[in-house]
């Protein structure tokens, strides 16, 4: 809109100076003359008029307003025109005061605004440090070889509505959860029944951080003696696989089925026992939505023959949960495989994929084809 006002405004300006080139040739006779027929069609007009405002586009009031300044007030007010003298004065005042404030504007007072990479890093220190002030991420910066005020920083977290350092250090049960996983082990119990009518008692265990599960065994006569040998090979497995030295707490229920024995083992491991409350299921919730995929996934598709097939069948499901079935919490990677790279369009049009049947087709798993 502002490129064709000025086109237009441009065309009006060259159209006036040769008109006025033409003027230098004619008499002062012949401009009175033209100045008197001129001034009589605008009292025609105004008379046809009436109280109709004339329409102006903004290259007209331009050219009036640079015409008419030239001209003391007194002149102007003797002048028969189109519109009062005192509007063409406010056309020319608004048009300095659009002109001052576009100057004002790609002349901005103070320091330069700070480049978008730094923005940029100022704003990731206060997502990942809500416990950091302006201050301590000004010093932060220091150390990074980046040369910014401190003014600047705090400017940077007040226009993008971060709070201060008070303001952000609340920590939510989700992120203290989060924060804690990597210490966190849970286990519980989970009971099944055979085709011959036979309960079989579970014992399984999961890390809170990386989702794998132990096994530990199962029973059909569940007895401390039985519940303290599969913690003492739980342990073993633990320093097998490098968890127990992060490992700082176990999770479990109230259930007399944990003989008080497994504490001391656990506590000499490094290892504090958390109970849950009473009939209070969500305090050991991973564990138990593990349990209900555990029955989802194999337990209720699967008829158990006898406590040889039930373990079995939980070794070959332990082991597709922990190297290939995927989890939201670890950004679709599984426990003990690391999500791939994505595929090329190139490679994604020669995909070919097998499936591999566990437990007789009642889970599949899906690879690329050799």
């Amino acid at each position: 809109m502002i490129a064709v006002v000025l086109v237009r405004f441009a065309y009006l300006a060259v159209y006036h100076a040769f008109a006025a080139l033409w003027l230098l040739r004619t008499t002062d006779r012949e401009k009175d003359v033209e100045i008197l027929a001129l001034r009589h069609q605008l009292a025609v007009l105004h008379r046809q008029l009436g109280d109709q405002r004339p329409r102006l586009r903004p290259e007209d009031r331009a050219l009036f307003a640079a015409l008419l300044v030239p001209l003391a007030c007194a002149t102007l007010r003797r002048l028969q025109l189109l519109v009062s003298p005192d509007t063409v004065l406010r056309w020319h005042r608004d048009l300095i005061k659009r002109r001052h404030a576009r100057t004002s504007v790609n002349r901005r007072p103070g320091r330069p605004r700070a480049v978008a990479s730094i923005r940029r890093l100022v704003l990731r220190l206060a997502t990942e440090n809500p416990s950091w002030g302006y201050r301590r991420i000004h010093g932060e910066l220091a150390l990074l070889g980046v040369a910014i005020a401190a003014s600047t920083v705090w400017e940077i977290l007040k226009t993008a509505g971060i709070d201060p350092a008070p303001r952000r250090t609340t920590v939510t049960w989700a992120d203290f959860l989060r924060s804690q996983a990597e210490a966190i082990l849970a286990m519980d119990f989970i009971e099944t029944v055979t085709l011959t009518g036979q309960r079989q008692y579970i014992l399984a265990a999961i890390h809170h951080a990386s989702r794998r599960v132990w096994i530990l065994g199962t029973t059909t006569h569940l007895t401390h003696a039985w519940v303290t040998q599969a913690i003492r090979n739980l342990l073993m497995d633990l320093e097998d696989t490098g968890h127990l030295a992060q490992i700082k707490f176990l999770i479990r229920d109230r259930d007399a089925k944990y003989p008080a024995l497994i504490d001391k083992i656990l506590g000499t491991a490094g290892i504090a026992t958390v109970l849950t409350g009473v009939r209070m299921p969500r305090m050991n919730s991973i564990t138990e939505r593990w349990v209900k995929t555990l029955r989802t996934e194999l337990l209720d598709r699967t008829l158990i023959w006898n406590q040889t097939h039930l373990t079995h069948a939980l070794r070959e499901y332990e082991r597709h949960y922990s190297e290939h079935r995927t989890h939201r919490s670890l950004a679709a990677a599984a426990p003990m495989r690391a999500r791939p790279q994505p595929l090329e369009p190139a490679q994604i049009e020669r995909l070919t994929v097998d499936r591999q049947d566990r437990l007789g087709g009642v889970i599949h798993e899906y690879q690329h084809a050799a």
